[in-house]
């Protein structure tokens, strides 16, 4: 029994369960329906973590 999976569908901005659209538009797999809704605020949050960093590192 696998275990369900929820992906960030980035055309729509809705959540999948289970993956439906083409790779190119949706970000995951997610855990949970939560995480995978907040995809585009961690992707921005880890961006601006690692900008920060490389800019500490010049």
């Amino acid at each position: 029994m696998s275990e369900t999976q929820y992906w960030y569908n980035t055309e729509t901005g809705q959540v999948e369960e289970g993956r439906q659209s083409d790779w190119s538009k949706v970000m995951g797999p997610y855990p949970t329906r939560d995480a995978a809704q907040h995809a585009l605020e961690q992707a921005r949050a880890r961006s601006a973590a690692w900008d920060a960093q490389d800019e500490a590192d010049r």
